[in-house]
């Protein structure tokens, strides 16, 4: 089976998953998608054997494992990389904690301890973004790029591309000073704003997804909704045949 270098954030589809796991990842499997991206893997039981018997495989998750300590880091990690998961990303570090240079420091550093612990378990840790990052600012430069400059080389960032937008920046520029250190992107599209219910099918909004992915060719694409005026899961099938109508799946 060929692997589509597209994913999808399962929150988009939270609802369903919860009322029926292995239903709705039989129902991505039938869009066309090869990979997904769970979100607090644990809470799922028997999550594993449900990607196996629709045949998906997850290469990266989302949980916070920012603050925790080592023994739970450590059990995260080997939960992760029993799944297969390659990649542990924290979805999300609280705006306060962006607004001065000692506070992004002390993210970057608890981003860098988990590393370590990390690679004693196989996997390896990255972080992805909100609109926050990039409103705030330290010594001139966005907090996000201001954390990355302080990472291990080990730490890697998901980009969401769309929170990018909403926090005032374009994200094609962003991808072009960041590059390698990006390793998948969150594909999302609307009006970029702040109301996560404008969010809309790939394609369908303003963004430009085509310079978006072609400035992070390598990088996982991961199609997302955080919500939407429309049906989510309608939405996610319609971004799936709009990157592969436009040979980007």
């Amino acid at each position: 089976m060929t692997t589509s270098p597209v994913s999808v954030q399962l929150y988009t589809v939270r609802e369903a998953l919860r009322d029926d796991l292995q239903g709705t990842l039989n129902k991505l499997a039938e869009v066309g998608f090869t990979q997904v991206e769970p979100f607090s893997f644990t809470d799922f039981v028997g999550l594993g054997d449900a990607l196996v018997a629709a045949g998906l495989t997850a290469p990266t998750v989302h949980v916070h494992f920012l603050g925790e300590s080592d023994e739970q880091l450590g059990s995260i990690f080997d939960a992760a990389r029993e799944l297969g998961i390659q990649t542990v990303i924290d979805p999300h570090a609280a705006d306060e904690r962006w607004k001065s240079a000692e506070s992004v420091e002390a993210i970057a550093a608890e981003l860098n301890h988990a590393a370590k612990i990390a690679a004693e378990h196989g996997v390896r840790v990255g972080y992805h973004n909100h609109a926050h990052e990039f409103e705030n600012k330290i010594d001139g430069q966005n907090a996000l790029e201001y954390f990355v400059s302080k990472l291990d080389p080990e730490v890697v960032i998901e980009l969401d591309t769309y929170w990018v937008a909403v926090g005032g920046e374009d994200p094609v520029e962003v991808l072009g000073r960041l590059g390698d250190r990006v390793v998948a992107l969150h594909i999302k599209d609307g009006p970029a704003t702040k109301e996560t219910k404008d969010q809309v099918a790939v394609g369908s909004g303003s963004l430009p997804i085509r310079a978006i992915i072609e400035a992070a060719p390598t990088a996982l694409r991961v199609i997302e909704l955080d919500d939407s005026h429309d049906n989510r899961f309608t939405a996610v099938a319609d971004s799936f045949s709009y990157l592969t109508k436009e040979g980007l799946a």
